[in-house]
C-alpha cells in the first residue's frame, strides 16, 4: 500500500498489468455481479434527474424495473446506492448490441444528450473505492471475468493505473494521479536494484 494525501492505494494498481478486451469478454462486468454498481448520493440523484433523456437508450427489461423500482435503489446488505439489476443480473443501464453490454448512460453522454458519463463505480472498474471515516482505500479487484484484460495487459505492458488514467484523475484529480506515476517509476527504481 501507498498513501496520497488521504488515500491508500494498493500497490497492485502500478504493479498489475490491465486492459479491457471487449472482444473477449463482451462487457459482461455489466452483467456479472451480486448487486448493482455503486452509486455515490450525488449520483443516485443524477440518475434520476437524466432518466426521461437517456430513457429512449434503454432496454424495455431495464425500463420496466425502473419504472417499478426508481433510478436506482439501497442495497439490502451494506445498506449502499446502487443502479438496479434485470433478474438480478445485469444492471438496468446495460444494452446490448452485437452480443455485447455497452452502458446506456455513457452513449448518451458520447451522443451529447447528457453530461454525466457513468457511474464513477462503473468508470473505475476493476478498481474499488471504500469511504472510511479519515481515509479512502483504492484497491484493485482481481476478478476471473478479467482473465483475458490481465493477459491483454501483459501482452501490451498496460499497468491498471496507465489503463484507467481518465477515470482515476476523475475519481481523484490530476495531482494525485501524477503522483500514483511518480509511485510507480519509485517502485519499478526499487524492483530493479532487487533484481525483480
Amino acid at each position: 500500500m501507498f498513501q496520497i494525501d488521504d488515500f491508500i492505494f494498493s500497490v497492485d494498481i502500478i504493479e498489475k498489468k490491465f486492459k479491457c478486451d471487449l472482444a473477449h469478454c463482451h462487457g459482461h462486468c455489466c452483467l456479472e455481479g451480486d448487486a448493482g454498481a455503486p452509486l455515490t448520493n450525488d449520483e443516485a440523484k443524477i440518475l434520476e434527474e437524466i432518466y426521461p433523456k437517456i430513457k429512449s437508450y434503454l432496454r424495455k427489461e431495464g425500463i420496466e424495473v425502473i419504472e417499478k423500482c426508481g433510478t436506482s435503489e439501497v442495497d439490502s446488505r451494506d445498506g449502499e446506492m446502487v443502479t438496479p439489476l434485470v433478474n438480478n443480473r445485469e444492471c438496468v443501464y446495460a444494452v446490448i448490441e452485437n452480443d455485447m453490454f455497452f452502458c446506456a448512460i455513457e452513449k448518451a453522454w458520447q451522443d451529447g444528450v447528457v453530461d454525466f458519463q457513468k457511474p464513477i463505480s462503473c468508470h473505475l472498474y476493476p478498481i474499488r473505492v471504500k469511504k472510511f471515516d479519515h481515509i479512502t482505500a483504492v484497491n484493485y479487484q482481481e476478478i476471473e471475468l478479467c482473465e483475458c484484460a490481465r493477459k491483454m495487459g501483459e501482452k501490451e505492458g498496460v499497468y491498471v493505473y496507465q489503463f484507467l488514467k481518465e477515470p482515476l484523475i476523475r475519481a481523484f484529480g490530476e495531482k494525485v494521479y501524477n503522483d500514483i506515476c511518480d509511485a510507480a517509476v519509485e517502485l519499478k527504481k526499487i524492483n530493479y536494484k532487487r533484481g525483480r
